[in-house]
């Protein structure tokens, strides 16, 4: 198989964890929270036919996906090897980024310095709010009061976020997101928190809605060199799909789409995939390095979020089990139009088990499923780090993995053909 053209699609089932990591106890969570168990044991139906095919269940035992003995992919769990259990911290080791320290947390709400100054810089005059909840709890709660005076909403979760919601008809997104901007400068040194949200919405009282596709997460800059940056400065494309530029600052982005959910997030990767989506329709989000022109070594990086946002952390099993059957529509579609010189690679960033208490991400062990027409399927193991993922990309791309974390998982795989041999 030829390197001059290759293509790595990793698609992230946001918050799709296969059981406690040994640490749970650590982060409040429970021996027996596992997000895709629970769902399979208290969903009314749950049909996953390709990920079945895929090996999902020769994974973890499940009553609704059976375990395949000729599964056509390889499989396997991976632990985190970073402190912590948010989007940032999964998504950046994913990219070859350790942090040995989490990010800060606010369980009783952000201190007066911070709500202080955040109200003198953004001049919003008050807050409402600023305590840990649900996102559409406290819209639902405050969103009245929100539209009769113009003040944000201001408050986190057990994750280490800002987040900030606002009535689109009542603050512009424009003005919303400088907001952001300033609660990001703000929130430096000690209370740098993984990533400040805007959290637009639109609606009445009684029938609110958040807009997922105007949300914008602003996060901190990866402190090191990642997975995409390196794909970049080695001449390929890294394309962010969903909040993937957003979790990165943008770093090591050459194209990104922003989506409005999980359909349209699964109708661009198709796209991408069967080449009917145009890159120059895509931002083009940094400067070419020196001799930079297109690239048939892509690094496709797509997050679906839908499974966190709008089920895991709402505790909604059945819509967690629907977004499942849909994610699983689309990689049926996926594997038919792959080539040899495709791999895709299917997992989480972390947990967020539907039926624990509360609505906050749990501390799981995560998926790993690849999948190309070259290789036969084998058991993955348990892997010690999501940076496995990074340096997979860089082994299939062709490109140097030196001085980066993580083990290449194409060791030890079988070509299904000797003529398909890297």
């Amino acid at each position: 198989m030829s390197l001059t053209e290759r293509r790595v699609f990793v698609v992230v089932i946001d918050a799709l964890g296969v059981g406690a990591l040994p640490d749970a106890a650590d982060y409040s969570d429970r021996p027996t929270d596992n997000t895709m168990a629970n769902i399979d044991r208290v969903a009314t139906s749950l049909k996953l036919p390709t990920l079945e095919r895929l090996g999902l269940g020769n994974i973890i035992p499940l009553s609704k996906v059976e375990a395949n003995p000729n599964a056509i992919g390889s499989w396997g769990k991976m632990a985190e090897h970073s402190q912590g259990k948010d989007t940032t911290t999964g998504h950046w080791e994913m990219a070859g980024i350790y942090l040995e320290t989490p990010f800060p947390t606010y369980p009783k709400g952000f201190p007066p310095e911070i709500i202080n100054a955040f109200i003198e810089k953004t001049g919003c005059q008050q807050i409402l709010g600023n305590i840990p909840a649900s996102g559409t709890e406290i819209i639902e709660s405050l969103g009245p009061k929100q539209i009769e005076t113009g003040y944000p909403i201001v408050y986190t979760s057990a994750d280490s976020v800002f987040q900030i919601a606002a009535h689109v008809d009542v603050v512009s997104l424009e003005t919303l997101y400088h907001w952001c901007e300033v609660a990001r400068e703000i929130l430096r040194g000690e209370h740098q928190v993984s990533r400040v949200i805007a959290r637009p919405y639109q609606g009445r009282p009684g029938a609110f809605d958040r807009i997922g596709g105007d949300r914008r997460d602003y996060a901190v800059t990866p402190p090191l060199t990642n997975t995409l940056q390196r794909v970049t400065e080695s001449g390929g494309l890294s394309i962010a799909v969903g909040k993937i530029e957003d979790i990165f600052c943008g770093v090591g982005v050459t194209h990104s789409i922003h989506t409005r959910g999980n359909t349209h997030g699964l109708a661009v990767t198709e796209a991408l995939l069967t080449r009917k989506q145009d890159l120059d329709a895509l931002s083009l989000m940094q400067s070419p390095p020196s001799g930079y022109q297109h690239s048939d070594r892509q690094f496709i990086f797509v997050n679906l979020v839908d499974t966190d946002m709008k089920f895991g952390h709402r505790r909604d099993v059945e819509g967690y089990a629907r977004a499942l059957e849909e994610v699983d529509e689309s990689l049926s579609r996926f594997i038919a139009n792959m080539t040899d010189a495709d791999l895709l690679m299917i997992t989480g960033d972390h947990g967020c088990d539907p039926t624990a208490p509360g609505s906050d991400h749990t501390r799981e062990y995560v998926p790993i499923i690849l999948y190309s027409p070259a290789y036969q399927g084998k058991n993955l193991e348990i892997r010690q780090s999501f940076a496995d993922i990074g340096q997979t990309t860089l082994d299939w791309l062709g490109f140097s993995g030196d001085g980066m974390p993580g083990i290449s998982m194409l060791k030890g795989l079988s070509s299904r053909s000797l003529s398909n041999a890297i």
